[in-house]
This record gives structure tokens, C-alpha cells and sequence, in this order.
């Protein structure tokens, strides 16, 4: 994508800042894979002041559950879950230092708000693309929670891997804008 926006985790605020809703972007670097039950652990240890299984702060964390790699790959599919699983979490994962998430779907107004006030950006990658995006994953391990199977905290070297901006820094919602929109084109019609 020529026209998308370079990312390389871990992000700044100044990363975040210049991300608007509609902006695509590619990422390339490390960025975590975990879905709810590994996010519930992670909470968990941040509400006991413990220290998380790995540095996310100014992390990306890929809202995933990945399948297991064929011959010759890092990974086996790997698309977007849906990311509302994750809105009980997220505020906390924001509060804690992560800069972004990716999933699919729109975000609970609580989600929104912190993200605002934590500086940070929510990413979408397109549903039905797993054996895509697993593609742009050149290596993955699991490095905590293996009890959890495919849920565990996944870390993944990723390259050129793509998404769009959904929520940003300034609260904007690409979702709301969308219908607001589409509203005024049906009113029209």
C-alpha cells in the first residue's frame, strides 16, 4: 500500500498523534497477538501491581487467535476476532502504556474515551482475510499463557502488515461517521 502510513512498534504519542480515522497504515516490527481469556490474565496482574509477561508498553496488541502453522509458514490463519470481546479489558491495556489495537468491529463508547485520554488509536484489519494476513507474519511464538491454546499471548514479527484506522487519539469514530453518512445519503434518496 504506497499510500499507507508506516508503523514500527513500539509507538510514541507522536506516532499516534498524526493517525486519523480512515488513515491506512502497514506494520512492521513486533506486535502481540492475545484474545480475552489472555487479556483477563494480563488485567489481572495489573490490578496486583504485578508486571505483565511481556513490555507493552507503546505495544500493538493484534486481537487474535491464530491456527496452527502448515509447512512453511510462521502461522496458520490469523484473522481479526471480534474486538467488542476485548472491551472490558482495553481501558486498562491503554492505561497500562499500549498504543494501538487491531480487531474487527466497533468499539464501546468507555473504549472510545480512553483512548482519548490515553493518547492511543484503534485499528481495524479486514474479517475473512487470516490466511492473508498470516502472511505478513514472518515469525510467531507463543511466549505466555500457553494453557490457553490459541488464546495464549502471542508474539509476532510482522512486515507490511495492513490496517485501517477506526478510532483515533481525538475521539473520532470511523463506525458512527459511516452511518451518519449513509443516514444522510438515504434521506436524500
Amino acid at each position: 500500500m504506497s499510500d499507507a502510513i508506516e508503523l514500527r512498534p513500539p509507538l510514541r504519542d507522536a506516532d499516534v498523534a498524526r493517525l486519523k480515522v480512515g488513515d491506512r497504515v502497514v506494520i512492521s516490527g513486533t506486535i502481540y497477538g492475545a484474545r480475552d481469556a489472555a487479556h483477563k490474565k494480563m488485567v489481572e496482574l495489573l490490578d496486583a501491581g504485578q508486571p505483565l509477561p511481556a513490555d507493552l508498553h507503546g505495544g500493538i496488541l493484534y486481537y487474535v487467535g491464530p491456527t496452527p502453522a502448515p509447512p512453511g509458514r510462521a502461522i496458520g490463519a490469523a484473522g481479526p476476532t471480534t474486538s467488542g470481546r476485548m472491551d472490558a479489558y482495553a481501558p486498562r491495556m491503554y492505561e497500562y502504556g499500549v498504543k494501538a489495537t487491531i480487531g474487527k468491529g466497533y468499539r464501546a463508547p468507555a473504549v472510545i474515551e480512553s483512548l482519548v485520554k490515553h493518547k492511543a488509536v484503534y485499528l481495524i484489519a479486514v474479517g475473512g482475510l487470516g490466511a492473508t494476513l498470516s502472511g505478513c507474519i514472518k515469525a510467531a511464538k507463543v511466549i505466555a499463557y500457553p494453557e490457553l491454546g490459541t488464546e495464549a499471548l502471542w508474539e509476532f514479527k510482522v512486515e507490511d502488515f495492513p490496517a485501517i484506522v477506526a478510532n483515533d487519539s481525538r475521539g473520532r469514530d470511523a463506525y458512527k461517521e459511516g452511518q451518519e453518512v449513509w443516514a444522510k445519503k438515504l434521506a436524500a434518496a
